[in-house]
């Protein structure tokens, strides 16, 4: 019967929803072959693992790692010059900076 799978112990809980809502929620279920408890129970662990999945990028995020601008630790240049390349439209040569998303 259930070769493989691992018994998942349930709970029943009580959910109070707007009638018209429950109304569009059981129709879909019907579409879907499948019951209300089964789709809210597929929605809910997809939430869960949406959640799960930007908690693990969050603490892996690139800006808590750094990366690499190519500056080997050193900046030749002040945010003055930056200012200055950025709002004169040329590029005085001091600005060098790689771009972090290129491999």
């Amino acid at each position: 019967m259930n070769k493989g799978k691992q018994k998942i112990e349930m709970q029943n809980i009580t959910l109070s929803l707007p009638k018209g809502l429950l109304q569009k929620i059981k129709h879909i279920a019907i579409a879907r072959q499948t019951s209300v408890s089964s789709l809210s129970t597929e929605t809910l662990e997809e939430i869960v693992r949406k959640e799960n999945s930007y908690d693990k990028t969050k603490s892996g995020h690139i800006l808590e790692k750094g990366f690499n601008l190519g500056t080997e630790g050193e900046l030749t240049w002040s945010r003055e010059d930056l200012y200055r390349d950025l709002n004169s439209g040329q590029y005085s040569g001091k600005v060098k900076v790689q771009n972090p998303f290129s491999k």
